[in-house]
């Protein structure tokens, strides 16, 4: 078999790409993004600030009214948080009277949660402040557009990696 002395196959053949020099003609998506998504987010913050709430705690409350979670480690998933933060959330809402958690008669290690009255009040106000939020982000936008913006959003998201080796060597730091 004959060695082959070209480069390897779906490689170039011309010179490196040359780094770009001077300023960029447009911000890097990236940042517009990043500071895109700053500004949203202290928006959503302040609009469920206003109905007394926070986004974990929204995310605890829309959790627990959407599903069927059968224990707080579940809970915790669902919301996307770490259990010993998803129980320091719990008890800052049993504390306020939004949620009772109860031992399980059939496995007294899982904790029931369940909302109050309260709670289902305050889940009440924080989704009126959510869709109106929602809705103010897409004042101007089609369905269309929408549609779009979620296609894109879901593309940008499939262009970075996976972010495994980042994360491990910012451990190691």
């Amino acid at each position: 078999m004959p060695l082959s002395t070209g480069p390897p196959e779906g490689r170039s053949t011309g010179p490196p790409a040359a780094a770009p020099t001077g300023p960029p003609s447009r911000p890097p998506i990236g940042l517009q993004l990043s500071r895109t998504a700053k500004v949203v987010s202290r928006a959503f913050d302040d609009a469920l600030a206003a109905a007394d709430g926070t986004v974990p705690i929204w995310l605890i409350l829309i959790s627990l009214k959407t599903r069927r979670l059968a224990s707080q480690r579940e809970l915790a998933e669902a919301v996307g948080i770490r259990e010993a933060t998803l129980t320091h959330h719990l008890n800052a809402m049993d504390a306020g009277g939004l949620v009772t958690r109860q031992r399980d008669p059939a496995n007294r290690r899982i904790h029931l949660v369940e909302l109050t009255e309260a709670g289902e009040a305050a889940f009440h106000r924080m989704r009126a402040a959510a869709f109106a939020f929602d809705s103010q982000l897409r004042t101007g936008f089609g369905d269309e557009e929408m549609a779009d913006l979620e296609r894109m959003l879901d593309r940008l998201r499939g262009n970075v990696p996976d972010g495994s080796a980042t994360r491990a060597a910012h451990a190691r730091r």
